[in-house]
């Protein structure tokens, strides 16, 4: 198991991305700390992992709210004793241009986005530097590198979180602190299908988005968890400040 010993942390874990890593993470031996804001979907996360043999602790918290990080990682280490990976996966979309994304929008999806980011990772590093190294993995998109309509906010907050992270791999490589990004395409997750309930046409929105991507489809959570766990895990040792885009093609296209 590539994860054996390891202690984990996921942001998002309360669905999609971040449940998928979850379950893969467990099966593959880590102990795990799942946090999100949503404690009925964190809840079931952790019931799916124990029910598989796994074990999970759950923080329900807004990763983007001052404090309740560093809280959170104190909670992690008393129960677990260390942290090893961190996978900020919690995010948020409003959609809309610049002229359409009010103030509080526009900050709201770069607090949860990015602020949420920045927190968890300036809570975990002081432990992964005391036990001599960790993982960090964020998340970002494709369209933070591609770029795309209608959904301002979001896109600006990703391409930030491609530059915290190769700033965070320059910082902690030292001390053998690896960060590394995961670039999704549109991943048939609860978010991507609010996104899509905000168009005129959510038929419509979903056959543009599956058209875009030259493999003909949506990806699917485990795919992206499959890639969060290789940059997590030792086979990743000489990878850091790299963004790996899984997104079906999407940037080629």
């Amino acid at each position: 198991m590539r994860l054996q010993g390891k202690v984990a942390v996921i942001t998002g874990g309360g669905s999609g991305i971040g449940r998928a890593t979850a379950l893969l993470f467990a099966r593959e031996g880590a102990r795990l700390a799942l946090v999100d804001r949503d404690a009925a979907g964190v809840d079931e996360t952790a019931a799916m992992v124990t029910a598989e043999g796994g074990e999970a602790m759950t923080c329900v918290s807004d990763v983007g709210e001052p404090g309740t990080a560093d809280r959170d990682a104190a909670a992690v280490t008393a129960r677990f004793g260390r942290i090893d990976i961190l996978f900020a996966a919690a995010g948020f979309s409003v959609g809309g241009t610049i002229m359409t994304t009010s103030p509080d929008d526009w900050d709201r999806v770069f607090r949860a986005n990015v602020g949420g980011t920045w927190l968890w990772a300036r809570a975990v590093v002081p432990f992964m530097r005391a036990q001599g190294g960790g993982a960090i993995v964020t998340t970002a998109s494709q369209l933070a590198i591609a770029g795309g309509a209608g959904n301002a906010a979001y896109i600006a907050a990703k391409g930030a979180i491609l530059s915290l992270t190769r700033t965070m791999a320059l910082d902690f490589a030292a001390d053998r602190i690896r960060v590394n990004a995961v670039a999704p395409g549109a991943v048939d997750t609860p978010m991507l299908r609010r996104s899509f309930g905000r168009a005129a046409d959510p038929a419509a929105a979903e056959a543009r988005s599956v058209a875009r991507h030259p493999l003909g489809r949506l990806g699917r959570p485990e795919e992206i968890a499959e890639a969060v766990l290789y940059l997590a895990c030792d086979a990743a040792a000489f990878t850091t400040g790299t963004t790996l885009a899984v997104d079906g093609g999407w940037l080629a296209g």
